[in-house]
């Protein structure tokens, strides 16, 4: 399986770089790329070895096959640029029998209550009754299913469908379709973690309604769009991590790494090149009891030109707390922290229950 996947990753990137018709977009479905659940974002999204619950649905489905309770449910909410915009999900996730586990997700990040303002003036008056408003909004479905491997113990395969949908008020809409895979292994003390991220590449067909801004680009000079479609290529993920047990059954330390690399030609991130860039993410998490856990992670790193021609290195830093009774969780992160003098950070809580 996994070698099917390795060839399958190389072909396909194969034929996007050697056709024209086949160009790849750098960042289509970039919303998909900020992370579910406080817990995994206090890490800095160094997730695929070490997560166990509903949000493996997000991050390495194969983790689904390790939750402990029959159900679960995750509730996210955040919020960026001041409030302007929201970032929602939420996540069921149940076990069918001893070995396998179902789960299904929800993802919406937009923007809402948009003016428009195209007929503010009426016969050369302007009136303000005539502003309407829209969302421009991202959302993302996922179907997953994990497996524990009867044959190799410690071995779990999952894998996710997801289904996209973008629309920008009734000006455009677009759907999507993609498939994630992903693969965990636990021996002893140490955990691994593989995830292949649109593995088969993820196409989002765009649609333009015309007639709602033809004459605006009209009178602007701007071609009218027809159609267009946008393709992510795969995205692999390797995941280490190893427990340390500082005082069996009351103390935990897990150090954890992700090593993130994309095929879609270079990128700005600590191991950069062509065709394959490399963004390397470290977490740390502590726990105490199965009560409290204290989460830090570092991600991030980009090399920067200031107005001086002078060239540096920025990183962002993430921190979580997470409290747990009983069969309720709740965590909170909070993230980039990597350019402390601007104050540039997000607090985002999660909410899980498990039954």
């Amino acid at each position: 399986m996994l070698r099917f996947l390795a060839t399958y990753t190389l072909i396909l990137f194969c034929l996007n770089t050697a056709s024209a018709q086949w160009r790849a977009s750098k960042y289509s479905t970039e919303f998909l790329s900020i992370g579910v659940g406080a817990a995994g974002l206090g890490l800095s999204g160094a997730q695929t070895a070490v997560v166990n619950d509903v949000t493996s649905a997000y991050w390495n489905p194969a983790g689904l096959s390790q939750m402990n309770k029959k159900y679960e449910i995750g509730l996210m909410h955040s919020s960026y640029f001041g409030g302007i915009a929201n970032y929602d999900y939420a996540a069921f996730a149940t076990q069918l029998d001893s070995q396998s586990t179902l789960a299904i997700s929800y993802i919406r990040f937009g923007v809402d209550d948009i003016a428009d303002t195209r007929y503010l003036i009426d016969n050369g008056q302007v009136d303000y009754r005539r502003i309407t408003t829209f969302s421009s909004a991202d959302n993302a479905a996922f179907f997953s299913y994990a497996r524990r491997n009867v044959w190799l113990r410690g071995l779990s395969v999952g894998g996710s469908l997801k289904i996209i949908y973008r629309n920008a008020g009734k000006f455009a809409n677009a759907w999507g379709f993609g498939l994630d895979a992903g693969f965990q292994y636990k021996w002893k003390k140490w955990k691994l973690g593989l995830m292949a991220r649109d593995v088969t590449t993820t196409f989002t067909a765009w649609t333009y309604n015309t007639t709602e801004f033809e004459g605006v680009f009209a009178q602007t000079g701007n071609a009218i769009p027809s159609s267009s479609v946008e393709i992510t290529l795969p995205t692999w993920t390797v995941g280490i991590a190893r427990r340390f047990d500082v005082i069996p059954n009351k103390l935990q330390l897990t150090p954890t790494t992700d090593w993130v690399m994309t095929f879609d030609g270079k990128r700005n991130t600590l191991i950069s090149g062509k065709p394959i860039s490399v963004d390397p993410r470290v977490g740390m998490e502590v726990k105490a009891f199965d009560l409290v856990s204290i989460r830090g992670g570092v991600y991030g790193w980009q090399r920067i030109q200031n107005f001086q021609n002078e060239k540096y290195w920025t990183y962002q830093v993430n921190f979580g707390l997470g409290l747990h009774w009983k069969s309720i969780t709740v965590d909170y992160a909070i993230m980039d922290l990597g350019n402390q003098a601007e104050a540039l950070y997000s607090n985002v809580f999660s909410f899980k229950a498990s039954f």
